[in-house]
């Protein structure tokens, strides 16, 4: 009797989580949000302080969520699912190619997950012709292991 299969595990995941200075500007909001009613009272300033800083950092924690990740012959960045084989070949940008390609450089049609917070990008060209998505923008902090994992090599070839 065979053991049951695996699920694939992934060649690649990461998830582009906001920086620490988002989590200290939460907590900054809340006090703000306590000072603001203050003079009405003890609890009320407990409740805003409480209030405001648990849906801002809902708020930041929904953003730094975004996942990139290669698995089961397949890319899936946030909420797109594209198979490898409708892809080109991964272009690693470094910070200054990735600001160009994010602005003056960008297609509106390109499907672009971007974080600003992240310098370093990889682009990848949309082979499939039935798709008028010309490129997919991705920001990621290993741009190197991440164009690897699209190609099938591992990150160290």
């Amino acid at each position: 009797m065979q053991p049951p299969a695996p699920a694939a595990a992934p060649r690649y995941e990461e998830r582009l989580t906001a920086p620490a200075l988002w989590w200290v500007i939460c907590g900054l909001l809340g006090l703000t949000g306590g000072l603001t009613v203050f003079p009405v009272g003890l609890l009320p300033t407990i409740v805003a302080v409480i209030t405001v800083t648990l849906l801002s950092g809902a708020l930041v924690s929904s953003y730094g969520s975004a996942r990139i990740r290669v698995v089961a012959g397949a890319l899936v960045a946030g909420d797109a699912r594209i198979p490898l084989t409708a892809l080109g070949e991964p272009e690693v940008l470094d910070p200054e190619e990735a600001r160009a390609w994010r602005s003056y450089k960008a297609d509106p049609r390109a499907f672009m997950l971007l974080r600003s917070y992240v310098p370093t990008a990889l682009k990848v060209e949309v082979t499939d012709p039935a798709d008028p998505t010309p490129y997919v923008y991705l920001s990621t902090r290993d741009p190197e292991a991440l164009a690897a994992a699209l190609s099938g090599r591992s990150a160290g070839e």
